[in-house]
């Protein structure tokens, strides 16, 4: 600004600096948000995959299989805790940035708090001194034009001269502040500059590094998912069912046919009836492939991936 005593500009540069720590504590807050989330969400899925039954009596392959379900589900809600740890501990870091960046300043704002009230004092001073001046310069001229006795006339010059003295080395001190001050602020504008720059850069970077978590995150989460794929396909529905028939059967021979006896006419001679020979049960016949109703997803693999 043209006018000395002004801070505009000054007071524009602080309000954008503490606009900008504001919006990193924001930042900060959203990332200890998420991580409340996060937990929470880990924490319930831990017991969802613990406490909740899943196909607690099959048997076998598919028994496997959803027992690998479960622990990677349980995994997964582990994966969720620690992203909240990590999250925290970002957080932390955005604190401890914001706050370091706000001592650094400090001690530049009490400089420049310091040397404005300086200007503007010797200012202040210069114009009264200034004032002063102009009034012993006027009430000297109507003295030295009504002049009465010489010792009028010597007294006037001297204060005038004085007056005039004192003036200029108001202007010269003030001059002296205005370079200080100057430069004080051309040097605090570039301090201002390279926090700011830093500041966009860390802020940045935190959120790239935000974005990197979750992507790995959800990576994982999709490992751990490949793991239940991996062994939903290990899963036999032949091996299921001869697993099934093993473990309950009750024997290979099928139950004899009930023989009639005759017990009213005990007189007579019946032709005796022959015991039927046990057949042994045949091997049944393949197992039919399951088809999908309409509206029912297909098993199919794609990408490597085998989706249900």
């Amino acid at each position: 600004s043209t006018d000395l005593t002004s801070t505009v500009g000054y007071d524009s540069i602080i309000q954008h600096l503490n606009d900008g720590r504001k919006n990193c504590k924001e930042f900060e807050d959203f990332l200890k948000e998420r991580a409340i989330i996060e937990e929470k969400y880990g924490k319930e899925l831990i017991n969802l995959s613990k406490k909740k039954p899943c196909g607690q009596t099959e048997l076998n392959t598919l028994k496997r299989s959803l027992d690998v379900f479960k622990q990677q589900i349980d995994n997964v809600g582990q994966g969720h805790i620690q992203l909240a740890q990590t999250l925290r501990e970002e957080a932390k870091k955005m604190e401890e940035f914001r706050e370091k960046q706000k001592l650094h300043r400090k001690k530049i704002e009490l400089i420049m708090e310091a040397i404005h009230k300086t200007r503007n004092l010797q200012y202040k001073k210069t114009m009264e001194v200034k004032q002063t001046c102009c009034c012993f310069l006027l009430c000297g001229l109507t003295l030295l034009t009504h002049a009465q006795t010489v010792l009028k006339l010597a007294q006037t010059k001297s204060s005038l001269e004085d007056s005039d003295r004192s003036y200029q080395q108001s202007i010269t001190t003030l001059e002296k502040i205005r370079e200080e001050w100057q430069k004080e602020h051309i040097k605090a504008c570039e301090f201002f500059e390279t926090q700011e720059c830093e500041r966009i850069n860390y802020f940045r970077n935190a959120l790239w590094l935000h974005v990197n978590q979750l992507s790995q995150d959800c990576v994982q989460n999709d490992e751990k998912y490949e793991e239940i794929r991996k062994s939903l396909e290990l899963c036999s529905i032949e091996k299921d069912i001869d697993f099934f028939i093993n473990l309950r059967k009750t024997g290979s021979l099928a139950p004899a046919p009930v023989v009639y006896e005759n017990y009213y006419n005990t007189q007579r001679n019946p032709t005796p009836v022959r015991s039927p020979v046990p057949v042994p049960i045949s091997r049944r016949a393949p197992l039919p492939t399951p088809a999908s109703a309409p509206g029912e997803p297909d098993y199919a693999t794609v990408d490597g991936y085998s989706l249900i």
